[in-house]
């Protein structure tokens, strides 16, 4: 006898699931969602998301770092000018008309199929300005503004500083900026800061901004039992406001150049490896000082979400440092990073460490040692599971335990429809369409993929918006080692129907997540 359909608005009235159990997510970075803006935002948008996301069943929503991006490194969010300072083109002007402080109908909608970062930065800017001058006019919110400024000093003055000398130096990276400056001379600085104290405010303004829209959107969703899953890149962009203001744990001469470029030797992605252009950290100095600034880093992440990924999870294991004059990461070689020392002391304070581990790509047993000692989840992505060494590959089900958290593919794959159709040999669609038992084409693999990714024993499975909507190669989000095209997809607003819902809220259901 059939069983009943249940739909997802039959589903979504049930108690949710506590953490320990079987669940699901969806990832999909902010920018990527729906707006008239020409990037999506923290407000109408993100909650519709919210909603569509509880409506499902889906216990996670994972995003991409939400720090500042620049043409200079990209866009990209991974090589970021600041690891605790918030994206400001990710700020809603709903949520700024909302408080009085511009009119949405004076701004023309963009609509684009992919973010330009080079339009959308200035429209933000010109909103955001305008919405500035309202506040200063209005004077409420003024002591909240204080205390915040008050509250994250420790990050904020150094970020507003960076900011604003980068400006005054024709936008020139600290590291080719007059010494005095360079080097943080703590006199200079103060009397630039002096002399720039409304410009300074402003950039202050902004953040006070994005967290207060971003710890609204957070609750909203936290109120209806969707979990916030963030991603932390290890490195941090060479030209930043970390490095500047903390040369000392990067390794970097006194002339602020780089002695050690972070990357990977060769593997699946490169066959030069990759060579991203960031300092490797100094880890005898930096546990010298307990790990100063990764604590304060991880605490203002761990306020923003309820789980981080740590991304590149390998190199606090051991990591690839490239000498200073090599153009590909091919001669670099592996440096011993801070392992357990560095989890214990993350353990005493702050007890429970919300964590998963990126243990893809050139692992060895340390790095497996290292995620256990710890508990930490691990990762599987089923892209990798097929081809030649299927039956033993540690990415197919058949071998995975439960502590794991299992993904189609990530922001850095093609999505799976376009890995299916131009990156896998026909000999591995047979074998994909023996290993689940049905035939496989194009129009299919997506969904195929997801089932079994939701069957597997993993406690957690991640699909990629991407791949439930069952888009192509034109929709992927990142290829690593290239520079180009990256960051960009949009979703349009009708693919968030009711068919997705009730078919993830029909799979929640029937495997137990």
């Amino acid at each position: 006898m059939a069983h009943p359909k249940r739909t997802s608005r039959q589903v979504v009235s049930e108690k949710r699931k506590p953490k320990a159990t079987r669940n699901a997510g969806i990832l999909l970075h902010i920018t990527s969602l729906p707006s008239n803006f020409g990037i999506g935002n923290l407000g109408i948008g993100a909650r519709k998301f919210v909603d569509f996301l509880a409506r499902s069943q889906q216990y996670y929503w994972q995003l991409l770092p939400l720090n500042p991006v620049t043409a200079e490194q990209g866009y990209s969010p991974y090589s970021s000018i600041c690891g605790m300072a918030g994206n400001a083109m990710l700020i809603s002007p709903e949520e700024l008309a909302s408080d009085g402080l511009v009119r949405i109908e004076n701004i023309p909608p963009i609509k684009p199929d992919k973010v330009n970062f080079s339009i959308v930065r200035r429209l933000v800017e010109k909103i955001l300005s305008t919405a500035y001058q309202n506040f200063l006019a209005r004077g409420k919110q003024k002591d909240q503004f204080h205390t915040f400024c008050e509250r994250e000093a420790y990050w904020l003055d150094d970020f507003a500083n960076y900011v604003m000398i980068k400006k005054y130096h024709n936008n020139n990276p600290w590291y080719n900026w007059p010494r005095e400056y360079k080097v943080k001379r703590e006199k200079t600085i103060q009397q630039f800061s002096k002399s720039n104290e409304g410009h300074i405010r402003y950039i202050k303004w902004l953040q006070f901004i994005f967290f207060t829209q971003w710890r609204k959107l957070k609750s909203y969703a936290n109120e209806r039992g969707v979990q916030m899953f963030g991603d932390l890149p290890f490195y941090v962009s060479y030209d930043s406001a970390d490095v500047w203001a903390h040369d000392e744990i990067f390794n970097i001469d006194k002339k602020g150049k780089m002695t050690g470029i972070a990357g990977v030797p060769p593997d699946y992605f490169n066959k030069n490896g990759q060579l991203w252009g960031m300092p490797t950290f100094d880890w005898k100095k930096l546990q010298e000082r307990k790990y100063d600034w990764w604590v304060q880093r991880l605490r203002k992440n761990m306020e923003l979400f309820d789980l981080l990924r740590l991304d590149h999870f390998r190199a606090f294991a051991d990591f690839w440092e490239v000498p200073a004059n090599q153009k590909t990461a091919i001669n670099g070689e592996w440096k011993p990073g801070p392992g357990k020392n560095f989890f214990s002391s993350l353990q005493r304070e702050f007890g429970h460490l919300p964590f998963i581990a990126e243990d893809l790509g050139d692992i060895n047993e340390a790095v497996y040692q290292l995620r256990d000692r710890f508990n930490f989840p691990g990762m599987k992505v089923l892209q990798f599971a097929f081809g030649d060494s299927m039956s033993s590959s540690a990415y197919i089900p058949h071998h995975y335990t439960s502590n794991f958290f299992v993904y189609t593919g990530t922001h850095d794959n093609n999505t799976t429809r376009g890995w299916f159709e131009k990156n896998i040999p026909k000999q591995t669609r047979l074998q994909i369409a023996d290993y689940i038992g049905k035939p496989v084409n194009e129009k299919n693999i997506s969904v195929e993929l997801a089932r079994l990714a939701y069957s597997s024993v993993a406690k957690t499975v991640i699909v990629p918006m991407q791949d439930i909507l069952g888009l192509d190669a034109s929709a992927r989000m990142n290829t690593p080692a290239s520079i180009k095209n990256n960051w960009l997809w949009r979703m349009s607003p009708e693919k968030l129907n009711k068919g997705v819902e009730d078919r993830l809220a029909e799979w929640t259901n029937l495997y137990d997540r």
